[in-house]
């Protein structure tokens, strides 16, 4: 049985509990108030939360670079206030077209790779300190920023006649319940997200994930499957391994210079660190890279210690 003290949690959230009440049931499981999760899942949509632990926790905006996958379906003939099934429609139903599989491959097209997106008006999304649902109920306008995100994978198939199953796999910050809606508005009907499911981030799986009823009430019954140690846990970087010299001037905040790497890395970017051992050491700001002498030199940005980290912009 894995220590749960600093680490990474997979919850398979049920339809109902907002995001924060599985992290209020994960802090009392474990005794731990140090807990954040990854991105909000709407109380309706279930799937994977990857909550943070302990030292965990200063890895939260680094996790977020990992791509998320989804399934659920989409219903057409009319938009929501909310864009989803939780609104009040925005309009009188029209009729859904009857799409052919050319027709689904079109849309999969046009809805893939590099899109703007407008986050929901309902949305956690904040404008000068207050979020876009608290201006949303208070009649207020909401401001109309697009933001940019990617789509890796898209497929899309008729599950009856107004209703559209997908799988999609976007970044962070996706909102799919805009996808919905803005798919609905090309095919000239409406749409809104009737269900959603969160079934992977980066690496980890929601079959790994414990049950969120297990975890409030039997958490002697978390497993080593649904928690991931430091040193297992993986971000979106490449990694160096240090030796104990160079671990040691970089836990003291000094730059490092590390011979042999394999990967790609760019200055200016993250990388992950860890020592010859595998534990995480910290996150580092690449400095220069040298590809052809296989060196790259880097800074220290986040050193997690038994001290409190210390961080650099």
């Amino acid at each position: 049985m894995t220590e749960h003290t600093h680490g990474l949690l997979l919850v398979d959230k049920p339809s109902g509990p907002t995001s924060h009440d599985i992290v209020q049931a994960a802090r009392r499981a474990l005794r731990q108030r140090r807990i954040g999760h990854t991105g909000t899942l709407d109380p309706a949509a279930t799937g994977l939360l990857l909550l943070c632990v302990g030292k965990a926790t200063r890895l939260q905006q680094y996790l977020l670079g990992w791509p998320k996958t989804y399934q659920g379906e989409i219903r057409l003939g009319f938009a929501t206030t909310t864009y989803d099934a939780e609104g009040t429609p925005l309009a009188e139903p029209r009729p859904a077209p009857v799409l052919q599989r050319d027709d689904l491959a079109t849309l999969e097209v046009r809805f893939s790779g590099e899109l703007q997106q407008l986050p929901p008006p309902y949305s956690a999304k904040k404008t000068g300190g207050r979020k876009f649902y608290e201006l949303a109920r208070a009649g207020e306008d909401v401001p109309r920023e697009p933001k940019a995100v990617r789509i890796d994978t898209l497929s899309l198939a008729s599950s009856g006649p107004d209703r559209l199953r997908f799988e999609l796999t976007c970044s962070s910050g996706t909102y799919v319940r805009s996808l919905a809606h803005d798919l609905g508005e090309a095919l000239g009907c409406g749409g809104h997200l009737a269900s959603l499911r969160r079934t992977q981030i980066g690496p980890w799986s929601v079959n790994r994930a414990i049950q969120a009823e297990a975890l409030a009430n039997r958490p002697a019954e978390l497993g080593d499957e649904s928690f991931v140690s430091l040193s297992h846990a993986t971000l979106p970087y490449p990694e160096v391994a240090l030796n104990p010299t160079a671990c040691e001037h970089f836990l003291h905040g000094r730059e490092v210079m590390v011979r042999n790497t394999q990967g790609s890395f760019v200055a200016g970017s993250p990388a992950l660190v860890r020592d010859r051992t595998g534990n995480l050491v910290g996150i580092a700001t690449v400095l220069t890279y040298l590809p052809r002498a296989a060196t790259v030199s880097l800074a220290p940005r986040m050193v997690l210690t038994e001290l409190e980290p210390v961080e650099k912009p």
